[in-house]
């Protein structure tokens, strides 16, 4: 894979705000070795001491996203007889837990550069934890375990608390050098292969088995076509918010001379995103679908 594009991090830093940035540079910050005369700074605000407050709309949505996933999380509570209520609610911490670090990594809130790291580190094995949870959140549908009960919920939280330990060891090791292993990512083209496969492919992966399991179960086993319009939605402003801050990025800093870029509407995508999730999933825990749940589905 020497002569691949596979495990390299130097072109998404290039063009896009990505907490694992954060880990691959002596600056531990947003610049690098993959910055050149063309590339443009994220400037945000000026602070004293010739800090900045950078992508100041991520920082703004992140406390909205906040503030909303803690909203879903009550409401969640007073459907009591849902189905999949508390593995919901699991899902909805852990968006939360991504939103307050995607202050202090994406937002680039004025930190030291250990600091920065943590968060960086523990955002990023967020990600793949959550995206994970969600995953089950589509296994539990189809009633295989009796959701809710200790067996779900520990085979949840342990599995993705091996996935949050194990990824954010290796962050943390690649921005702290403590074994060194890692060292040969702070050089272009940047690659390591580990967090490569943890923060960009597994929860890729986990995002198109969740829409696989959830159109089947509705399609096939509740016979409805209508919340499909729900998840279809989600789907489509999450890989929105991807594509512009992969794509489109570079060009929304230069326009706005650094103060913003593509990060911040991909926070706010994906904050739409789930949204629709959760809609989704009430829609189809309605009271009304003819669907024992109690039951096992064939």
């Amino acid at each position: 894979m020497g002569s691949t594009q596979f495990g390299n991090f130097g072109n998404f830093c290039r063009d896009s705000t990505l907490p694992v940035c954060n880990l691959l540079s002596d600056s531990h910050n947003q610049t690098g070795p993959w910055d050149t005369a063309d590339s443009c700074q994220l400037k945000g605000i000026p602070l004293s001491g010739g800090r900045h407050l950078g992508n100041v709309g991520s920082i703004i949505l992140s406390g909205i996203a906040i503030a909303v996933s803690a909203y879903l999380f009550f409401r969640s509570s007073r459907r009591k007889a849902a189905v999949g209520r508390l593995e919901m609610q699991i899902f909805l911490v852990g968006y939360l837990l991504i939103s307050i670090c995607e202050i202090f990594s994406v937002g680039e809130f004025p930190l030291n550069k250990t600091a920065r790291v943590a968060f960086s580190a523990v955002h990023i094995g967020l990600i793949a934890a959550t995206t994970w949870t969600l995953l089950l959140n589509a296994v539990v549908g189809f009633q295989f375990i009796d959701d809710g009960t200790p067996l779900s919920l520990v085979l949840m939280v342990s599995s993705a608390a091996v996935l949050l330990i194990g990824t954010g060891y290796i962050a943390l090791d690649t921005g702290l050098q403590w074994t060194g292993f890692w060292d040969s990512s702070y050089e272009l083209p940047n690659r390591n292969i580990a967090l490569y496969v943890l923060y960009q492919l597994a929860p890729l992966v986990f995002l198109v088995g969740f829409f696989v399991l959830e159109a089947i179960l509705v399609l096939r086993v509740l016979g409805e076509k209508a919340p499909m319009l729900y998840i279809t939605g989600a789907a489509i402003l999450f890989a929105g918010g991807q594509i512009i801050n992969y794509v489109a990025s570079p060009h929304i800093c230069s326009g706005t001379d650094g103060k913003i870029d593509g990060a911040m509407f991909e926070t706010l995508l994906t904050l739409a995103s789930v949204v629709l999730v959760w809609i989704f999933w009430s829609s189809i825990t309605e009271d009304d679908w003819q669907v024992p749940v109690g039951t096992t589905y064939p």
